[in-house]
Order: structure tokens, then C-alpha cells, then sequence
């Protein structure tokens, strides 16, 4: 008779039954801990110096491009359409990687990931530089916007864990150099370097600021968490990328193409509202470890201050698409005017923004106040300057208006900033950097797509109009007619004088557009009071 072998939790009756297992000692859940970040003296100096550097390369690469796009189009033999990808293939890539951006730095390390990412966009602007064909070139501007689109969301992070909380306001501050005064300053870069030297330098300018932002970050940058392994989320990326990439073609390329007359751009709009939506259900219901936390999109400050971000963006980025296609299409200034009168609009950013990060910080003011204050402000600058927008306005009369336009915008973001990170635990930082960052970078599609759509109708609208008034019945038509090619002068006034009506109806959109959004800071729920004790 074979022996009973007995086994644990047998008995008598039934000698064979395997108990089940005991149960595992509860298990702490993951959470990442954080270490003290912060520097002082020349190693917070040169922390910052690379930081802002690494976040110049990014900003300036979103403007200083177009101003260089037609020398471009003629030295490649590319065409219209061909040399719109060099700008489109860029922002579709920055745009789909800014999103992942936390997740990133939490499985590779957030030191590693800022190196990595310099040195690829570095490489990237040295091909670029290099390329030979207008498809080399747009193919090492998606490998650049791969790299750069996490360097701006990356800069905000470590500046706010390089500085101690008191001063929050100081870090944000000098962020937003690198946020706003980039762009502002690319196209003033950009037509300097092309009308004096050749196209590539927008490229080259890159190089050594790379070279020098690694050497300075990589012996001196700190993780604040271990990298920590995390299950890849493929799904996840596979729908943001369809659904933000789709996105960004309708909107770069929908006025172009004729919107939705065109298939491609009814294609990708399926596209995107289905894999955006797609993407959200994945995310929050069904992804074990998601890619993106969406979930801090619920909380309030960080919704209304992305908002917020949008209509800031759409100043500033609104500006830098119509204002240089007003001034050298209808006033006939070189690229390097356009670049100067957009750097006399930078200038009030550059000088105020340290200061007011100083006021914030001495808590003397709520920053929701100075963003409303900002943003009216801005507003204000823009319907001015639509007043002043004319056929023959000379560049005096627009300086004064763009300069309080750009004192505005120097009010709104580092408070906007420091209204929400106040308000946003340490660890939950990044994530709300990357949804800023992508706002602003939205924002600014958003409102370039529509600007183009508005600016396209409302000269039409004003060319019908002018038109029908252009009668023999009116004595000045009559004389003009009467002149050698009179018909052809006269078409050409009218379409000269429908284009400066529509640029100062957009002019104008643009500053109430800011000024009814301005009161939208005041949702923004200040953090708790501490009390004494």
C-alpha cells in the first residue's frame, strides 16, 4: 500500500488537499522619496545658467525658424508647403513628448533625462545645420522636437527644487526668461543671422549653448527621486501620439489646406478627437501604471491655470505670427526691423520679470491680481496698437503699444506660475510643469491656426467691401482710372488697404480676447493660510 504523504492543511478525510497559501504581509505602496534638491552659491549659479540655456534651446527653435523659412525654400529648391513641415515637424514632435515628459524623468532619472535631451537636440541642430535636402531637414527637425519637447517642463522642475520654497516666486521668475523671452526673441535672432550670414546658423546658433549647458549640468544636477522601473505604457503613447500629433497637423496645416475640403485634414481631425478620447478613457480607466496622469487635470488650480497659460500664450505667440507678416507684407520693413520692433516688446519682459518675481515673493501682493492686471494690461496694448495699424504707420508709432503689450505679458506669468505651484505638492510638480508647458504650446497652435483662418476672412470681407465702394461715380477712382494701368494701381490699393484693415480687426481680437479672459485668475484658489501655533 503506497504511503499518504501529508501535506500542509491535510486532514484525516481528505489527506491530499493543499491549504492555500497564507496571505502575504501587506505591502507598502510605491512612492517615490524625494530628496533636498537645493543649492546655494556658485553651485545654484551655474545650475541655473545651464537650465536656462537648455530651455533657450527650445523657446528660440519655436520662432527662430520662420523668419528663415523663404531663404530656406529657395538655397533647398523646396517648395511652399515642403518648407511649412521645417516649423510642422518640429511642434508635432515637442508636442506628443511633452505630455511624458514626468514619466521620463521618474524612470530614467530626471538628471539623465535633461542630459540626454540637451545632447540629442544639440546633435539634431547640428544635422539640421548640415542637411543637405529640404526631407534631410525635416527629418532631423522631428529628431530635434523629439529631444527639445521636454526641456522646458524639465527646466521649470529643477529651477523650483534648486531654490528653497521661499523662493518660489525667484525660480519661477527666472523660468520665465526662458518661457517667453525666447520666442520673443527668436524672430529678432533669426532675421539677424539670416539676412547677415546664411539660414543654417538658426541651426549652428545651438551648438556651443548645448556644449556648455552639459558640461556646467552634468557634474553638478541632483535627482530628487530614484529612477524607478515602471511597466511601459504603450497604448497610452501609441493614442497620445495619434490623437496630439493629428491635432497639430489640422492645426498647422488646416488654413493651407482648406480645412476640411482637404481629406487629409478631415482625416487626422477623426483621428484626433478619437484617439484624444481614446487616450483619456486608456489612461484613467484602463492603464495599470498610465503614461500620463491625467487625474491632475481635476485638480482646480492646474485646469484653470492651463486655461490661463493658453490665453497668455495667445498673446504672445499671436503677436509673433501676424505682426511680422504686417510689417514687411504691408509696411515693407526687412526681417531684421521686424526683429527689432518685436525685441522693443520683449524688453519690458526681460527687465521686469526678476522683479516681480521679487514682489511675489515678498507676499506683499496675491498673484491672481497681477495676472488679471497683466493680461487687462496686455489686452490694452493690442486694441492700441489695432488703433495705430495702418498703410503707412511708421515703426515710433507702434512702440509704445507693444511695449505695454509686453509689460502686460511680464505680469501674468511668473504669478500665474507661482499662483499654482503654491498650491502643488513637490512630487505632483513635473506633471503640472509638463501640462503648463503643453498648454502653452497648444495655445499658441490654437490661436496661430485661427489667426490665419480670421485674417484670411476678414480681408476678404474688407477687399469686398473697399470693392463695391471703388465706383466711377468717386471722383478720386475716376482720376485714378484715368491714369496709365489706373486698374491695376487700383486693385492693388484695395488689396493693400483690405490686408492692414483685417491685420488691425486681429490686432484688435487678440487684446479683448485677453481682457475678457482676464478674470479667469480669480478662480484660482490660494493656498491655506497657515495659523500661528
Amino acid at each position: 500500500m503506497t504511503p499518504t504523504v501529508a501535506t500542509a492543511g491535510a486532514t484525516e478525510e481528505h489527506p491530499h488537499v493543499i491549504a492555500p497559501p497564507a496571505p502575504a504581509p501587506p505591502t507598502k505602496p510605491i512612492v517615490d522619496e524625494r530628496v533636498d534638491v537645493v543649492e546655494t552659491g556658485w553651485r545654484q549659479a551655474l545650475i541655473v545658467l545651464g537650465v536656462m540655456l537648455a530651455a533657450l534651446l527650445q523657446t528660440l527653435d519655436s520662432t527662430i525658424v520662420n523668419v528663415a523659412l523663404p531663404t530656406v525654400q529657395g538655397n533647398l529648391g523646396a517648395s511652399i508647403d515642403e518648407g511649412a513641415w521645417v516649423v510642422t515637424a518640429y511642434i508635432i514632435a515637442a508636442v506628443i513628448v511633452i505630455p511624458v515628459t514626468p514619466w521620463l524623468q521618474s524612470r530614467f532619472g530626471r538628471k539623465q533625462y535633461f542630459l540626454v535631451s540637451i545632447a540629442g537636440f544639440t546633435v539634431a541642430s547640428l544635422a539640421c545645420g548640415l542637411a543637405s535636402t529640404i526631407q534631410e531637414l525635416i527629418v532631423f527637425r522631428v529628431v530635434q522636437g523629439l529631444f527639445g519637447g521636454g526641456l522646458l517642463a524639465t527646466s521649470q522642475a529643477i529651477l523650483r527644487d534648486t531654490f528653497p520654497p521661499r523662493q518660489l516666486g525667484l525660480s519661477q521668475a527666472i523660468y520665465t526668461f526662458g518661457a517667453v523671452v525666447g520666442p520673443s526673441a527668436g524672430p529678432t535672432i533669426g532675421g539677424i543671422l539670416t539676412d547677415n550670414y546664411s539660414w543654417r546658423w538658426v541651426f549652428d546658433v545651438n551648438i556651443v549653448p548645448g556644449i556648455v549647458a552639459i558640461l556646467l549640468l552634468a557634474p553638478l544636477l541632483r535627482n530628487p527621486t530614484k529612477p524607478r522601473a515602471s511597466r511601459f505604457d504603450g497604448m497610452g503613447l501609441a493614442l497620445l501620439a495619434i490623437g496630439l500629433g493629428s491635432l497639430q497637423y489640422v492645426l498647422d496645416e488646416g488654413e493651407r489646406n482648406d480645412w476640411f475640403s482637404d481629406p487629409a485634414i478631415l482625416l487626422c481631425t477623426i483621428a484626433a478627437v478619437f484617439g484624444l478620447a481614446a487616450f483619456v478613457v486608456w489612461e484613467l480607466k484602463g492603464a495599470t501604471r498610465p503614461i500620463v496622469d491625467l487625474s491632475v487635470l481635476f485638480r482646480r488650480n492646474i485646469a484653470i491655470g492651463c486655461l490661463a497659460a493658453m490665453v497668455n500664450a495667445s498673446m504672445v505667440f499671436g503677436v509673433l505670427l501676424v505682426l511680422p507678416q504686417y510689417l514687411t507684407g504691408v509696411l515693407g520693413f526687412t526681417a531684421t526691423q521686424d526683429g527689432y520692433l518685436l525685441a522693443l516688446r520683449a524688453l519690458p519682459i526681460f527687465l521686469l520679470t526678476i522683479p516681480i518675481g521679487l514682489f511675489v515673493n515678498s507676499g506683499k501682493i496675491d498673484p491672481r491680481y497681477l495676472i488679471v492686471g497683466g493680461l487687462a494690461t496686455g489686452g490694452a496694448g493690442m486694441i492700441g496698437l489695432a488703433f495705430v495699424t495702418t498703410s503707412h504707420t511708421e515703426f515710433g508709432t507702434m512702440v509704445p503699444w507693444l511695449a505695454l503689450s509686453g509689460t502686460g505679458i511680464a505680469f501674468v506669468f511668473t504669478p500665474l506660475l507661482v499662483a499654482i505651484l503654491r498650491t502643488v505638492a513637490p512630487i505632483d510638480s513635473p506633471k503640472a510643469g509638463a501640462f503648463i508647458s503643453l498648454a502653452l504650446n497648444l495655445g499658441g497652435s490654437i490661436t496661430s491656426a485661427s489667426l490665419v483662418t480670421f485674417l484670411d476672412r476678414r480681408e476678404t470681407f474688407h477687399g469686398s467691401v473697399l470693392g463695391d465702394a471703388a465706383v466711377r461715380s468717386n471722383p478720386q477712382v475716376a482720376a485714378l482710372l484715368a491714369q496709365p494701368h489706373g486698374l491695376t494701381t487700383l486693385a492693388a490699393l484695395v488689396q493693400r488697404e483690405s490686408a492692414t484693415m483685417a491685420y488691425a480687426d486681429t490686432f484688435f481680437l487678440l487684446g479683448s480676447f485677453a481682457i475678457v479672459f482676464a478674470g479667469l485668475a480669480l478662480a484660482i484658489k490660494p493656498p491655506p493660510k497657515r495659523t500661528a501655533g
